[in-house]
């Protein structure tokens, strides 16, 4: 079987006719003229009205680029995942009130407010991380760095109550 490259035109008996528009590892995305955007396996039955060279179609999807890209950005970089923020806070404002009464109080988004905490959350991550694989400390300083790391995502916990899903919070040292 000859791979069909975008731009070729077929003959569907179901769909019609139609252009390729896209060609994945198990499928060739179609736009026919009279029912739209379809998939269809690529050794369905079809007649082929003119072939586009297939030489350069790429059989991996944008799909699986994107999600193997994202894996490799969360190993080896700083960026952050998405994590939501739970519903009862969407929306709502950290109002931070002064002793003194002449004095000013503050008043930011929750949301701003917890993006910030999860920046935090991953960059001590990372600097744990980058602790774990360092050439330069040995075993005792990995493990009091790694504990002055676990205090820090203990002095954290308070703002758990901001995490949607209970999997994302910040968990301390055990006291068991």
């Amino acid at each position: 079987m000859r791979l069909l490259g975008i731009g070729s035109r077929i003959s569907h008996s179901d769909f019609g006719k139609g252009v390729v528009t896209n060609v994945t590892s198990r499928h060739y995305w179609v736009t026919f003229i009279d029912k739209g955007l379809e998939t269809i396996e690529l050794d369905s039955e079809f007649e082929v009205i003119e072939r586009s060279n297939a030489d350069d179609v790429d059989t991996v999807s944008l799909f699986d680029v994107e999600s193997s890209l994202v894996e490799i950005l969360k190993k080896w970089s700083d960026a952050s995942e998405v994590v939501p923020i739970a519903d009862k806070w969407k929306g709502g404002n950290l109002i931070l009130e002064p002793g003194d009464t002449a004095l000013q109080s503050k008043e930011v988004p929750i949301d701003t407010f917890f993006h910030k905490i999860v920046m935090l959350r991953d960059r001590l991550r990372v600097m744990e991380q980058k602790i774990n694989s360092s050439k330069n400390l040995d075993e005792q300083e990995k493990i009091d760095l790694q504990q002055y790391i676990t205090r820090c995502y203990g002095s954290l916990t308070t703002f758990n109550v901001l995490f949607k899903q209970k999997t994302q919070q910040f968990s301390g040292q055990s006291s068991k």
